[in-house]
Formats: C-alpha cells, structure tokens, sequence
C-alpha cells in the first residue's frame, strides 16, 4: 500500500477528508459479479453513506445503482472516481475523470498504479490515491467499522 511514488502523496489527512467529505463514488469496473473486488468495495461505501455508480460497458445494474458505460455517460456530478481496471488501462480513466466538472479525487486501486496519470491529476489539482483501498484506508484512519 504505497499509494505510489511521484509527486506528493496524499496524506493521512487528504484522504480522510476524501472518505468523509465526499458523496458520489464512480465506481469505474464495477459490473454485477459478486465475486469480484469492486462488488465488495462499493458495497462498503454503501454501507458508509455514499452513493456508487457502476461504471462497466455492460451498465448493469449493481446495488440498487443504475450503471453507465462509461464517465462520460453519468448525467449528475461525481466526486470521486475509483478505478478498478488494469493499471495499463488506469491512465485513460485518469484523463476521463479530469474531463468531468467537480471531480476532487481520483482513486486507483490496490494494485492499479500508473505514474503518469497521478501526476496528471496532481498537475490538475485533484487528490490522486494511487495502490489503496477505501474499505482498508477507511478504519485505518476512522476508526473500527
């Protein structure tokens, strides 16, 4: 859990703003298999107040949520974008969440680590979490569930 290596790293402080300070979660990978990671995690932000949107070219629907295709296809304003895809795929995801207006955060996940897309984010002045995850971040700096 490195939360990467370029530029600053979002301290204890940022991402705890992040996790309590924020509403709509954009949930970039989530589809309707509940054995995946992103079905778990997006199920605890859920159980934390927040709002996920399923974000998978299937659009299912996940939670309760309508899903979209894509960022772009969300009609309502997102604050964070958390990213569950291949770090190979991760930068292109980056650039869709800074298109977007309101965005405070981008989230990539454990494992998902694309340097140039983190200073992108950080060049655009929007936290960038890169190699966490909320549902680990989130009583490590919270307190127990």
């Amino acid at each position: 859990m490195s939360g990467g290596g370029v530029g600053p790293e979002p301290t204890d402080d940022e991402i705890r703003r992040i996790l309590t300070g924020t509403r709509v979660w954009a949930v970039v990978g989530l589809g309707d298999n509940p054995d995946r990671p992103a079905y778990r995690v997006s199920r605890f932000l859920q159980s934390r107040g927040k709002r996920i949107v399923p974000v998978h070219p299937s659009a299912a629907t996940v939670h309760g949520e309508p899903g979209y295709a894509s960022l772009a296809d969300i009609p309502f304003p997102v604050d964070v974008v958390d990213v569950f895809r291949r770090s190979a795929d991760a930068g292109a995801v980056a650039d869709e969440a800074l298109a977007l207006p309101g965005v405070a955060a981008v989230w990539f996940q454990l494992g998902v680590i694309d340097e140039a897309a983190a200073q992108r984010v950080r060049a655009a002045g929007r936290v960038m979490v890169m190699d966490r995850c909320p549902a680990i971040e989130w009583p490590r700096l919270l307190g127990p569930l």
